[in-house]
C-alpha cells in the first residue's frame, strides 16, 4: 500500500489544529487506560490499521492486558470490561456509528451512571477526537511498516 498524500506536510496548520485535540485530551481526567480502550475500539470500527497498531502498542506499554485488547471487539459479552468501561465503550460505538442512531438514550443514561456531565463529554470529546483521526488515516492511507 502507498499513502495517498500527507496532509501532516500539505496541511500544517490543520495538523496544529489536530495536535490540540491531543493537548486537550492529556489534559482530561479521563483514565489513560480507558482512553486507549476507547481509541482502539473506534479505530476497530473504522478498520484504522494504523491507529489500531499504534493504540494496541500504547495500551500494552500503559499496563492494558493481551486478552482485554483481543476482547475489545466484543466487549459487550466480555466479563473482562468493567460496567463503567462497558458503559463508554457503548457510547464510543454509537458516536462513532452516529448516523445509524446517533446515541441513544438508554447509552446516555447508562454512561450517566458511572460518569458525571463533564466526563461524559469528555469521552465525547475523546470519541470525536479518535474518529477524526481515523479519518485522516483511511482517507490517506497511512501505515505504519511491519515491526
Amino acid at each position: 500500500m502507498k499513502q495517498r498524500i500527507n496532509i501532516k506536510d500539505l496541511e500544517p496548520g490543520f495538523y496544529q489544529a489536530m495536535f490540540g485535540l491531543g493537548k486537550y485530551e492529556a489534559s482530561t481526567g479521563i483514565a489513560a487506560g480507558l482512553k486507549e480502550l476507547i481509541k482502539i475500539r473506534a479505530s476497530q470500527i473504522n478498520g484504522c490499521a494504523y491507529c489500531l497498531q499504534i493504540h494496541t502498542v500504547d495500551a500494552r506499554k500503559g499496563g492494558e492486558s493481551e486478552y482485554r485488547i483481543y476482547a475489545l471487539s466484543a466487549w459487550w459479552e466480555s466479563p473482562l470490561f468493567s460496567d463503567a468501561e462497558k458503559a463508554a465503550l457503548a457510547v464510543t460505538d454509537e458516536v462513532t456509528l452516529i448516523a445509524d442512531k446517533g446515541l441513544s438514550e438508554a447509552t446516555y443514561q447508562e454512561a450517566s451512571r458511572h460518569f458525571n456531565d463533564h466526563e461524559i463529554a469528555q469521552l465525547i470529546a475523546h470519541i470525536i477526537a479518535i474518529n477524526a483521526w481515523n479519518r485522516i488515516a483511511v482517507s490517506t492511507h497511512m501505515f505504519h511498516e511491519a515491526s
